[in-house]
C-alpha cells in the first residue's frame, strides 16, 4: 500500500521519475500491459435470458403445467388466459432488470475524461483513459481526480471525498504524511481507513482547494472506485421474503397437484372405474388447485402500492421491495446527508467568557465576532449558489442570519492584504481598510490562535489576557470538542501596514458540525416502538458519529461504537456476536459496510440500508432493501438502490415501512382468501369423486371462478386500508415467517371446508328434491343414478357453481378483517370491494341468465326463488365470520386491556 511509502519509495516501486514522469514509449507499453483506465462492464443479459429468468419460479411452473393440461383437455381459451397472465408477469419483471449495469454506467460517468500529465518533462493534456501507473499528474482546484495516486506535492490541497468515504468535510492532504509513521512493529498500514490516508488521492473525488502533484498508483478496476464497481457487479440479486414465500407456495401447490392425481388414480383402481376418464378428472382437479390469478393479483397489489408511496416522497424501483420493507428489522443508515443535513452549521459560540447558542448572538454586542468570521473568509455566496469550504460557508450563513453579508461588508472594509491558510500555521489572516486605519482578522485552530493572543475582547472592552482567561478558553475548547464540534477561533489586530499574526486580541470561538436532521430523532424513536433497530454506518470519525448517534437516541454508551479497523480485524464469529450491541460503525470502507449488512442478515434480520454516496452502492445492493437519497444522492447510489427517497428525509422510511407492512398484510389476506376458495373447489370435486358420483363442476367453471369471481375481490383486498398505527406497534415479522402463520393455515382450512360443504349441499339439493318427489330413499347410489340424467346434472352443477362463486364474494368481505364484525367495518374505505362484490354478483348471474354464456358454460336458467335459496346458502362464510368474531371478542378484550396496561407502565 502506497500510503506508508515515501515519495522516493513509491517512485522506485513504480519505476518513474517524480520530476520528468514516464517516457512516451514506457507509457504506451504500460497502457498495453495494464489496459485502459476505465471501469469494466458486466456482461449484459440478453432479452431472451431475462425473459426465461422471469419464468424461473415454482408458481409459474405450476401455471404453465396447468396451461398444458388445459390444451390436452381441449380447453384452449383457458390455456390462453393462463399464458397471458404468465407473460404479463414476465414483462413486468424484465422492466425491473439491469440495476448492476446501470450502476456501472453511472460510475463511468463519474470518472474524469481528461488529465494534465507530465511525460518526458513536459506537461500535456491527455485522455484520462490513457493514464498508467507511474504517470505524474497535475492537480488543480475544481478538477476531478482521474486515478488513484500517491501525492508528491500538496500546496493547501483539499479534496472532497464524501461520496467515497462518507467524510462530511474536505480532507486536507499532506504529501509528507506516512500511514505507518510512529506506529509499532505490528501495525498494518493496509488497515488505515481511506479518509485517513492524507498522502493519497482517489479517482472520482474532487479537488476543492490548492494545487498538487501525484504519482498514479492504480487505474481502472484496480482503483478504490473500481473495487466498488467490482462489488456491485459481483453482488447477487437477493430474492425478497415474499418471493421466498410465494416460491414455497408454488412448491406446495405442485406437490398438492401431484398428490391429488396420485390419490385419484389409486381411487380409480379401487373402484374399477374408467382409467382415461379418471385421468381427465384428476388433471382437472390439479388445475383447480392452482390460483391462476395470484401472480397477477400480487403484481397489481404491489404496483398500486408503488403509486401510493409516490405521495409520501418514495420512488420504488423494484416491486417486491415494497413488501420487504414491512419485514425490515434493522435499518442501517449512512450518517452524512441521511441522518444529518450534510451542511456545516454553527451550533455554539464562546464569547464574553461563556458558551452560548449560535442563535443567541446579538449584532450590537457581538459584531466584532460576526464581522471577523465574515471578512476572514474565502467562501463565496452569490445568486443562490455557494462555493468554498463548508466550515467557511457555515460562518457566512451564521452572519447572514444577523443581516451581515460579506459582499456588502467588503465594500465598507475592502481586503487589502492576506496571509492564506497554511496547514503548518493552521490559520489565515486578512487585512481590511477600516476608516483611516487598518484592521487584521485572524481565523484558525483555537489552540494555535490562543498562543498568538496577548489581549481579549470582553463586552466591547479590550483587556490583557490572563492565565485565568486562557484556562477558561481551553476549558471551552475541550467542552465543545467533547460534543464533536469543529472549533474555530477568531482574533483581531488593529493598525499596521501588513497582516501580522502576533499580539492578537482574542474575540471568540465558534463550534460547528453537520447537524442531525430534526425529524430523524422522532423517526428513530418510532422505529424502536415498531421493533426496528437503527444502526449508523459512516466513514466519519467515531467521536463525531457517537455525538450525533447519542443525540438521535441510537446509542447510549461509547462501547456501542466500533471502527472499521476493528470490523476488519475481528473473526466472523466474534463480529456476529458484537452485532447484538454495536449500533455505530465509524471510519468504515465500502467493504466493511457490505460485511456489516451481511452480518445482520446472517443473524436472521431483514436489513434496509440507506445511503447517498458512491461508497454506499455495494451495501445498498447487498441489503434486502437498498434506500438511496434522491436529492443529494449520487447517481450510482440511486441506480444500486431498490427505493429512492425524493425528499432525502430519514423519517420517510418510517412511512415506507408502514406501507410495506400494510402491503404484506393485504397480500397475506389475499393469499389466504384465494387458497381457501381453491381448497373449497378441490374438496367439492374430491369428495364427489370419493362418493363415485358425477363431478359437481366443469373445468370452465373452475377457471371462471379462479380468474374472474376470485380475482376481483382479491384485488380489492390488495388495496384495503389498514390501521397504520396498529401495524407500527407490532414487532416486524420474522424473515422465515410463513404466509400461513398466526392462524392463517387454520383460517384457510376452515373456510375451504365450509365453502366445499355448502357447494356440495347446493349440488345435492337437485337430486335430493327429485328423489323426495318420487319417494325414493336419499342414498349415494340413488344420487349417482339421478345425476346420470343430463338435465338434472346440469341444474345440480349450476347450483354448485353459483353457490361456490357467490360464497367467495361473501368470504372476501369478511376477510378484510377477521377480528372485526362486518357491521363495524367502514366499507366506504374500500370502494373497490363494493364494486368487486356487486360486479362479481352481476357476472355470476350473467352466467345463468345470458343465453350465450349459458351455452358456453353448460348452465341452466334459475328462477328467483332459487336465487334466494342459493344466496342464503352462499352467505354462510360471512355468517361464520360473525360467529368467530363474537367468540373471539372476550379474549380480544382481555388482550387489549393487557396491552394498554403495558403501554401505560412503559410511559
Amino acid at each position: 500500500m502506497f500510503e506508508n511509502k515515501t515519495v522516493r519509495e513509491a517512485c522506485e516501486e513504480l519505476r518513474t521519475d517524480s520530476e520528468n514522469g514516464l517516457s512516451y514509449t514506457e507509457a504506451a507499453q504500460r497502457l498495453q500491459d495494464n489496459g485502459a483506465n476505465e471501469l469494466k462492464s458486466a456482461r449484459k443479459k440478453t432479452k431472451i435470458e431475462s425473459f426465461f429468468e422471469q419464468l424461473n419460479d415454482p408458481l409459474i411452473y405450476v401455471l404453465l403445467a396447468a396451461a398444458a393440461v388445459s390444451i390436452l383437455l381441449q380447453e384452449v381459451s383457458d390455456a390462453i388466459i393462463i399464458i397471458v397472465v404468465v407473460l404479463m408477469n414476465a414483462f413486468v419483471g424484465i422492466i425491473q432488470e439491469g440495476k448492476a449495469q446501470k450502476a456501472l454506467d453511472s460510475l463511468k460517468k463519474l470518472t474524469s475524461p481528461k488529465a494534465i500529465v507530465i511525460r518526458e518533462g513536459k506537461e500535456q493534456e491527455v485522455q484520462a483513459s490513457s493514464l498508467v501507473p507511474g504517470d505524474i499528474v497535475c492537480l488543480d482546484a475544481g478538477c476531478q481526480i482521474p486515478a488513484d495516486m500517491r501525492l508528491v506535492k500538496a500546496n493547501n490541497l483539499k479534496v472532497e471525498e464524501s461520496a467515497l468515504t462518507g467524510e462530511s468535510l474536505p480532507i486536507e492532504k499532506n504529501a509528507d504524511f506516512l500511514a505507518g509513521k510512529g506506529k509499532g512493529r505490528g501495525y498494518k498500514a493496509s488497515s488505515v481507513p481511506l479518509g485517513d490516508r492524507r498522502n493519497m488521492a482517489y479517482m472520482s473525488t474532487i479537488v476543492t482547494n490548492g494545487r498538487g502533484l501525484g504519482i498514479v498508483t492504480a487505474t481502472g478496476m484496480n482503483t478504490e472506485i473500481g473495487k466498488i464497481a467490482a462489488l456491485i457487479n459481483d453482488s447477487q440479486e437477493e430474492i425478497t421474503p415474499l418471493q421466498k414465500r410465494l416460491g414455497e407456495l408454488g412448491k406446495m401447490l405442485s406437490i398438492l397437484s401431484l398428490g391429488l392425481c396420485a390419490a385419484l388414480f389409486f381411487i380409480a383402481v379401487l373402484q374399477h372405474r374408467n382409467m382415461a376418464e379418471m385421468l381427465i378428472t384428476a388433471i382437472s382437479l390439479a388445475v383447480a388447485a392452482v390460483p391462476e390469478g395470484l401472480p397477477a393479483v400480487v403484481t397489481i397489489c404491489l404496483a398500486l402500492s408503488v403509486t401510493r408511496m409516490v405521495k409520501v416522497h418514495t420512488i420504488v424501483r423494484r416491486l417486491p421491495s415494497v413488501e420487504t420493507l414491512g419485514a425490515v428489522s434493522v435499518v442501517c443508515s449512512d450518517k452524512t446527508g441521511t441522518l444529518t443535513q450534510n451542511k456545516m452549521t454553527v451550533e455554539g459560540c464562546y464569547i464574553n467568557q461563556r458558551i452560548i447558542d449560535g442563535k443567541e448572538l446579538n449584532v450590537r454586542e457581538h459584531r466584532e465576532l460576526l464581522q471577523g468570521m465574515t471578512l476572514c473568509n474565502d467562501a463565496v455566496q452569490k445568486d443562490g449558489s455557494s462555493i468554498g469550504d463548508p466550515t467557511e460557508l457555515a460562518l457566512l450563513n451564521l452572519a447572514e442570519q444577523y443581516g451581515i453579508r460579506r459582499e456588502a461588508l467588503e465594500k465598507e472594509m475592502p481586503r487589502k492584504k492576506e496571509l492564506p491558510f497554511d496547514s503548518g500555521r493552521k490559520m489565515m489572516s486578512t487585512m481590511h481598510k477600516n476608516g483611516s486605519s487598518n484592521v487584521t482578522y485572524t481565523k484558525g485552530a483555537p489552540d494555535v490562535v490562543l498562543k498568538r493572543c496577548s489581549r481579549i475582547l470582553i463586552r466591547g472592552n479590550v483587556t490583557a489576557m490572563t492565565e485565568t482567561h486562557r484556562r477558561q478558553i481551553q476549558e471551552a475548547i475541550e467542552k465543545m470538542s467533547s460534543q464533536a464540534l469543529r472549533t474555530l477561533a477568531v482574533a483581531m489586530r488593529t493598525g499596521g501596514t501588513a497582516p501580522v499574526e502576533r499580539e492578537l486580541t482574542f474575540i471568540g470561538m465558534v463550534g460547528m458540525r453537520d447537524p442531525a436532521r430534526p425529524e430523524a430523532k422522532g423517526a428513530v424513536a418510532r422505529f424502536k416502538q415498531a421493533g426496528v433497530t437503527t444502526v449508523m454506518i459512516t466513514g466519519d470519525h467515531v467521536d463525531t458519529a457517537f455525538a450525533i448517534a447519542r443525540q438521535l437516541g441510537i446509542v447510549e454508551r461509547q462501547e456501542q461504537c466500533m471502527t472499521g479497523e476493528e470490523v476488519q480485524n475481528l473473526s466472523e464469529e466474534k463480529f456476529l456476536k458484537k452485532l447484538d450491541d454495536v449500533r455505530v460503525f465509524a471510519r468504515v470502507s465500502p467493504e466493511h459496510k457490505v460485511r456489516i449488512v451481511k452480518g445482520f442478515k446472517t443473524r436472521g434480520n431483514i436489513v434496509a440500508m440507506t445511503g447517498d454516496g458512491v461508497n454506499d452502492a455495494p451495501s445498498l445492493k447487498s441489503a434486502d432493501v437498498g434506500i438511496a437519497m434522491g436529492m443529494t444522492g449520487t447517481d450510482v447510489a440511486r441506480q444500486a438502490s431498490d427505493i429512492i427517497l425524493t425528499d432525502d428525509n430519514f423519517a420517510t422510511i418510517e412511512k415506507a415501512i408502514e406501507e410495506g407492512r400494510g402491503v404484506y398484510e393485504n397480500i397475506r389476506k389475499t393469499v389466504i382468501f384465494l387458497l381457501s376458495s381453491n381448497l373449497g373447489e378441490i374438496m367439492t370435486m374430491f369428495l364427489a369423486v370419493l362418493c363415485d358420483i358425477a363431478s359437481p363442476l366443469k373445468s370452465s367453471h373452475i377457471l371462471w371462478i379462479n380468474l374472474i369471481t376470485d380475482s376481483l375481490p382479491a384485488l380489492a383486498l390488495g388495496v384495503d386500508e389498514n390501521d397504520g398505527d396498529s401495524l407500527m406497534e407490532e414487532p416486524p415479522r420474522k424473515a422465515k415467517e410463513s404466509l400461513f402463520a398466526r392462524g392463517g393455515l387454520a383460517c384457510t382450512c376452515f373456510y375451504g371446508l365450509l365453502i366445499a360443504g355448502i357447494s356440495l349441499t347446493a349440488f345435492f339439493t337437485v337430486p335430493y328434491e327429485l328423489l323426495m318427489s318420487k319417494g325414493a330413499p336419499f342414498s349415494i347410489s340413488n344420487i349417482a343414478l339421478a345425476l346420470q340424467n343430463e338435465e338434472i346434472l346440469m341444474r345440480a352443477q349450476t347450483y354448485a357453481f353459483t353457490v361456490l362463486g357467490m360464497s367467495q364474494l361473501f368470504h372476501a368481505v369478511g376477510m378484510r378483517d377477521i377480528h372485526r364484525s362486518v357491521f363495524r367495518m367502514n366499507h366506504l374505505e374500500n370502494k373497490w370491494m363494493i364494486v368487486a362484490f356487486l360486479l362479481g354478483f352481476v357476472l355470476q348471474i350473467s352466467v345463468t341468465e345470458v343465453p350465450v354464456l349459458i351455452q358456453a358454460f353448460g348452465t341452466v336458467h334459475l328462477e328467483l326463488h332459487e336465487w334466494i335459496r342459493l344466496t342464503i346458502l352462499a352467505a354462510f362464510p360471512l355468517l361464520a365470520h360473525e360467529l368467530m368474531v363474537f367468540l373471539q371478542k372476550p379474549e380480544k378484550d382481555v388482550c387489549n386491556q393487557v396491552k394498554m396496561e403495558s403501554i401505560r407502565i412503559d410511559r
